[in-house]
C-alpha cells in the first residue's frame, strides 16, 4: 500500500517570499535539508519539465550510517510536473539508491495559502518509498519547515 504523509506549518511571511525560497539553489541548499543534515544542489532548472538534482549530508557527528545514496548522503533527483506561482508547487522525486527500498517515484505537493498576513505551507508526500518509514518523512518535513520558517521570516 503507498505510504503517504502531510505536514503544515503557518509562516509569517508572504506566499510570494516562501515559494523564491524554492525557486533559487542557494536557498533550496538552506533549509531544505533537515536538522544538521547540509544541501548541495548540484543541477537546477526552475520549470515544468525541468528540475533539479540535490544531495543532504548527514553530519559526520553521526555515527550511524543511514544515508540512501551512500553512508553519509541522501542524492535524489526532482522534476517538476506542476508550477502555480505563489500557489503550489508539484514534484516527482527519485532517490539515487541500489537499495530497492529507496526506488520509485514519490510526489512531492506543496502548496501556499495565505491567511492573515502569513501563509499556510502545506508539503504532501505520496508514494513514500518502502525504506522511508511515515514518522521519519513526518519529522524530516516539519524540521525543514522550521528552517524554512527561519530563513523567510
Amino acid at each position: 500500500m503507498p505510504q503517504t504523509t502531510e505536514n503544515s506549518r503557518m509562516i509569517k511571511a508572504t506566499a510570494e517570499t516562501i515559494y523564491n525560497a524554492f525557486t533559487e539553489p542557494k536557498a533550496l541548499e538552506t533549509w531544505l535539508a533537515p536538522g544538521k543534515m547540509k544541501g548541495k544542489v548540484h543541477d537546477f532548472d526552475f520549470k515544468v519539465g525541468g528540475g533539479y538534482k540535490i544531495s543532504l549530508f548527514y553530519p559526520s557527528s553521526e555515527k550511524e550510517s543511514k544515508g540512501k545514496t551512500k553512508d553519509n548522503e541522501d542524492r535524489f533527483e526532482v522534476k517538476f510536473i506542476e508550477i502555480i506561482p505563489n500557489l503550489k508547487i508539484v514534484q516527482a522525486v527519485n532517490f539515487d539508491s541500489s537499495d530497492p527500498d529507496y526506488l520509485g517515484e514519490m510526489t512531492m505537493e506543496v502548496t501556499f495559502t495565505p491567511i492573515n498576513g502569513s501563509t499556510k505551507v502545506t508539503f504532501l508526500f505520496k508514494n513514500i518509498p518502502h525504506g522511508i518509514k511515515p514518522e521519519d518523512n513526518e519529522a524530516g518535513t516539519l524540521s525543514s519547515l522550521e528552517k524554512l520558517a527561519k530563513y523567510v521570516e
